[in-house]
């Protein structure tokens, strides 16, 4: 029983430090595919700790569960968990992160299911503004989507067997010379790195743990990263002036950059980030934060496994 309350806590202080920590952070901006990674790491800790401290809760409470997980433990091992101690409440502990296991498992597949019915209908709103020609079959890989519109706009249409990227005449009439090259690298920066599975985890996890600090800001995280993500990878092809101004050209008639309120605030920051040019981390840094990142899920891990060391000795 205690190394399920020690794999609680360890959860929890870890969803609640972590985030304030990460939100200190002055590298993120520099690195956010670092960033992104760490993020990713943190709550996976926080999801591992509570399911393992499920696990040995149930053991504790239930014979069938524990000879199940521990039977290929010598008995000293077994011991050496006092499985015995505190029955009840490790059943109630048990049940109540099981719930919350199977509520996160619902929240995703209410998520993935909605993200697929939007992608159907966004496809359908698509067919109708650019059918296929007679006689034009549709083909298997990326294919290119110019639509009619005065509004200057381009997205990425993920999902199928023919992914699209979408680019409006509006875009097509504001961008100059290597803009839009710099527009259709960002968009394929996001689809390469499959972000749009990152958004629906963060959304799923948000929407059903709406209490949970670290939960709404993975998801906040999530989409400011995954954009300055994808800026760099523009930048890097194209250069930074290059991508700063064709995010002005799309954006200057939405007053994103006027002193009112605007939909998307975030914009004025990534223009600002590009044009400073602020120079990356050094590879030992990043190999540093990454490995470092890494070792932050193997923690519950440990803590799982130190009665057995001790009473293997």
């Amino acid at each position: 029983m205690l190394v399920s309350l020690a794999l609680l806590a360890l959860g929890v202080l870890t969803a609640v430090v972590a985030p304030r920590l990460l939100s200190r952070a002055d590298w993120a901006e520099r690195e956010p595919v670092v960033a992104l990674w760490v993020w990713q790491c943190v709550v996976a800790a926080v999801l591992l700790s509570f399911a393992l401290s499920m696990t040995f809760s149930a053991a504790a409470a239930w014979q069938a569960v524990r000879g199940q997980v521990f039977a290929p433990a010598p008995h000293a091992v077994i011991e050496a968990y006092e499985l015995g101690a505190s029955r009840p409440w490790s059943a109630v502990l048990a049940v109540l992160l099981a719930a919350g296991g199977l509520w996160t498992g619902a929240m995703l597949g209410r998520e993935i299911g909605h993200a697929r019915a939007r992608r159907r209908q966004r496809r359908c709103e698509l067919l109708v503004r650019s059918p296929l020609v007679p006689g034009e079959e549709p083909t298997s890989g990326e294919r290119l989507v110019i639509l009619e519109g005065e509004r200057a706009d381009a997205w990425w249409l993920p999902g199928g067997r023919t992914p699209r990227l979408v680019i409006t005449t509006g875009a097509l009439r504001r961008l100059k010379g290597r803009q839009l090259d710099a527009v259709l690298a960002h968009e394929r920066g996001h689809a390469r790195a499959r972000h749009d599975w990152l958004l629906h985890c963060s959304a799923a996890l948000a929407d059903g743990f709406p209490g949970v600090p670290v939960f709404a800001a993975f998801r906040g995280e999530m989409h400011r990263l995954v954009e300055l993500a994808a800026d760099d990878v523009a930048s890097r092809r194209f250069g930074r002036l290059t991508i700063a101004l064709a995010l002005v050209e799309l954006n200057e008639d939405r007053g994103v950059f006027g002193p009112g309120p605007a939909p998307d605030a975030g914009l004025p920051q990534r223009v600002d980030r590009l044009l400073s040019a602020t120079p990356r981390l050094n590879p030992a840094r990043r190999l540093r934060l990454t490995a470092a990142a890494a070792l932050v899920p193997v923690l519950p891990v440990l803590v799982a496994f130190v009665p057995a060391l001790r009473a293997l000795g």
